[in-house]
């Protein structure tokens, strides 16, 4: 499965962006999706996820009721919508898949990334 992450930008402190994360040569609709950021000098990071077989969600404490992750199947296509956005949100963002695992411990797949930054 590849991963394309795209969406990022440069925002104000208190905006908003919504990443998208489209797979190919494989379908979603059978994978936890979920995406992860670094922040420079920084380790990689866990964001959000979806599990595949019920849809339920899963945040880390700094980004719940900001951010939502969501999926479209038909599309192949997972995306995070990222409101109130904040300086120390500024990151490479990127998406992640895994068959089995849902949350920090997941990834067997990974996006190439994509860059938010925050101004503020």
């Amino acid at each position: 499965v590849q991963l394309q992450a795209s969406g990022g930008g440069l925002v104000q402190a208190g905006g908003s962006l919504r990443l998208s994360c489209t797979a190919s040569g494989g379908t979603i609709s059978v994978y936890n999706m979920g995406w992860f950021r670094q922040a420079p000098g920084k380790e990689r990071r866990f964001v959000a996820a979806i599990r595949w077989s019920d849809g339920n969600t899963y945040y880390a404490d700094s980004v719940k009721g900001r951010f939502t992750i969501s999926r479209d199947n038909a599309k192949n296509t997972v995306y995070l919508q990222m409101n109130s956005l904040k300086p120390e949100d500024t990151a490479v963002y990127y998406c992640a898949s895994d068959p089995l695992r849902v949350g920090v411990e997941m990834g067997v797949y990974w996006g190439q990334g994509t860059q938010v930054t925050v101004s503020s």
